[in-house]
């Protein structure tokens, strides 16, 4: 799942990838944005007034919001997603993640910075016993330590502000995502054309790259335009004041639902309600 809301001020935009191996890991990430989007609805006035304890906070209650999905459910274990969410305003950035879903900073071709894995093979990069540009392609690269949903309290990563340059691109992305497509090739593609243009090509290598047994491949991307403006692009200018755009559908799962898994046909409807949603806003 991956979503975002803005108002004329402030960028909220998050990217769940519900685990496999896992029961029900599509409703813990779709828990995950609502909870999270919830938050920014009732905090965003028209900015988050302390960002970092925002997300450290909304992360940590989407947490619990799972463990009592389980509960309400009678589930044998709780639901898991990896999870990485970013805020935007007054010309600085914030992220926060658990897990292996990543952020990346790209400013032209270079990588200014990147989440760090909550992996077993990210732990093997810091212990020196694989090389580090080993881990996109690892045989156990999907092996995640740290996750919302678990029964243990996530450990929430949190960057200090970055102070954004004009044409500066923040990336959020799944494992499907860099896991099939170098960094350097991020960098290259998202410098050289739009982000509405760039992600989905990224989005087809990468599944193209990982064949037949492709993981869940999601990929969302903003790039601060600074003072300018453009007509090709959806402008928080265009919100009024007061008001919030969202892309992230708010409809609660029924308290009284069986315990089977969503059925596909589900699944499908509530990814089609999203995609409606940003097309509303002229999103792409």
């Amino acid at each position: 799942r991956m979503g975002y809301c803005f108002t004329r001020d402030c960028l909220l935009m998050v990217v769940a990838d519900g685990m496999g191996g896992h029961m029900r890991g599509e409703v813990a990430a779709q828990i995950a944005l609502q909870t999270i989007a919830g938050g920014f609805q009732g905090n965003a006035q028209p900015t988050i007034p302390e960002p970092r304890q925002f997300l450290d906070q909304a992360l940590r209650r989407a947490h619990r919001d799972i463990l009592r999905y389980q509960e309400v459910h009678g589930l044998p274990e709780s639901p898991r997603t990896t999870i990485v969410a970013a805020i935007i305003q007054d010309g600085r950035a914030w992220w926060a993640h658990a897990g292996d879903a990543r952020l990346y900073w790209l400013r032209g071709n270079e990588v200014l910075a990147r989440t760090r894995d909550h992996s077993k093979v990210q732990n093997l990069v810091a212990l020196g016993l694989i090389d580090a540009s080993e881990q996109e392609t690892h045989p156990e690269r999907n092996k995640v330590l740290n996750c919302l949903g678990s029964p243990f309290e996530p450990t929430v990563e949190i960057s200090a502000a970055a102070k954004l340059k004009e044409g500066d691109t923040l990336l959020l992305c799944s494992d499907g995502l860099w896991s099939g497509v170098h960094e350097a090739e991020l960098a290259q593609a998202l410098s050289k054309r739009p982000v509405k243009d760039a992600i989905p090509d990224l989005v087809r290598r990468a599944v193209a790259a990982q064949g037949p047994s492709a993981d869940n491949t999601t990929a969302l991307a903003a790039t601060w335009e600074g003072e300018s403006l453009s007509t090709e692009v959806l402008s928080s200018l265009d919100v009024p004041e007061g008001a919030m755009t969202t892309t992230i559908n708010f409809g609660q799962f029924e308290e009284e639902a069986p315990a089977s898994d969503l059925s596909e046909e589900e699944i499908e409807r509530t990814i089609r309600e999203i995609r409606s949603a940003i097309q509303k806003t002229g999103g792409a």
